[in-house]
């Protein structure tokens, strides 16, 4: 248990190193671009370039959130925790689609009042196109690079980042174009170009915060990857069936929750070995599964007309049972069946207390028949315990 432990923690601890290696070259990247921009987009009279620049600072803000989430996301299971901190992730890509949409939402506001006076713009310079090219480049180069990273941690938050960066590359090829436009001589595509990439941040931005809420409220796997789950369960050894399974997401992983059935038979401590034993399988053949809880049924415990908990306990089933025994002996042990909303009980008794087995069979009968009355148990059996060699 303790190897498991720091195999896992090394784990934890090697993802976050990459990330936050990922994140450091994107951190590099965008403050470069972000002053290119800033700089020249003033200078050269391009509002689309500025936009692009406020863009680029809030890829900077972003990489922050995304070194400081990955960080606290790889901070092992604990007792305030016990599903570990990897949901700081998914409230880390909430934040950063919301900034987003506020960001975009600004710049297309902005571009939409500017567009109303046109005839007052400044003339584009050319070197505005320049930087404008060198960040599609840039931008198109760092998302390639993140989205594998990401593909190959399975990182909600990385991925998330990546696609960030490549709409940024996509929004300033449309600044391209506007500031080649306005260098034409329609200044105007300057402003149309800023206030397109407005929307195509907006849009972004909507879409991230919109996944990161679906995690937060427990929206579950999709549904070929549940049925794959389904499969792996059911092929258990042990397990006759199962119905209540239930997936929810958590970062770049899943948890996952059944009820299995069982032969109604055997013992707990078999039940539980079959539970452990779907657990692992599931584990096992599907690695994005973070912790498998299973919940071992006798029967569909579904249907409300054989709900088990509607039926008398141990403690009172005994208590009713001990006027019916005049005459034996107490019991060695008494084992109850809670089946099809009736209780099967087994008693065992001392083999010194009967003759021969005519004898058990009379004291079953004579029992059975002064349980009649009791609607909740269906049968009850005699055994004697083997004496001991």
């Amino acid at each position: 248990m303790a190897q498991e432990h720091h195999h896992v923690a090394t784990s934890l601890a090697e993802r976050s190193a990459e990330a936050q290696k990922a994140t450091w070259v994107s951190v590099a990247v965008n403050l470069v671009m972000t002053v290119a921009q800033l700089i020249v987009g003033w200078l050269a009279h391009s509002q689309s370039l500025v936009a692009h620049g406020l863009h680029s600072f809030s890829d900077l803000l972003s990489d922050f959130l995304v070194i400081y989430a990955s960080r606290q996301s790889a901070h092992p299971a604990d007792k305030a925790h016990p599903y570990g901190h990897a949901r700081m992730e998914t409230a880390a890509t909430l934040v950063l689609g919301t900034s987003l949409m506020l960001i975009g939402g600004g710049i297309l506001w902005e571009s939409g009042m500017r567009l109303q006076h046109i005839e007052v713009l400044q003339v584009v310079e050319f070197s505005a196109l320049w930087v404008a090219i060198a960040t599609v480049i840039s931008k198109e180069g760092l998302y390639r690079y993140l989205i594998r990273v990401a593909e190959r941690q399975r990182s909600q938050l990385l991925i998330a980042n990546a696609l960030h960066t490549r709409a940024d590359a996509a929004s300033a090829l449309v600044v391209v174009v506007g500031i080649g436009g306005a260098l034409l001589g329609w200044s105007f595509l300057d402003l149309l170009a800023a206030a397109l990439m407005g929307f195509m941040i907006l849009r972004m931005g909507g879409m991230l915060a919109w996944g990161a809420i679906k995690e937060l409220i427990d929206t579950g796997l999709d549904e070929t990857q549940v049925e794959a789950i389904r499969a792996t369960l059911l092929e258990t050894p042990g397990v006759r069936g199962l119905h209540q399974l239930r997936t929810r997401r958590m970062a770049h992983q899943a948890l996952v929750d059944s009820h299995v059935q069982v032969d109604s038979r055997i013992s707990v401590s078999e039940g539980h070995r079959i539970a452990e034993s779907a657990r692992a399988r599931v584990l096992r053949e599907h690695p994005e599964v973070l912790d498998v809880l299973v919940h071992i049924d006798p029967e569909d415990d579904m249907d409300p007309d054989i709900f088990a908990a509607r039926l008398p306990g141990r403690d009172a089933l005994l208590d009713e049972l001990k006027p019916l025994l005049e005459g034996l002996p107490k019991p060695e042990k008494v084992v109850m069946h809670y089946l099809n909303g009736q209780v099967e009980l087994e008693v065992f008794l001392s083999h010194a207390f009967f003759e021969n087995g005519e004898a058990l069979k009379k004291a079953e009968e004579s029992l059975a028949e002064r349980l009649k009355t009791h609607a909740a148990v269906r049968c009850v059996s005699l055994n004697c315990l083997i004496a001991p060699k």
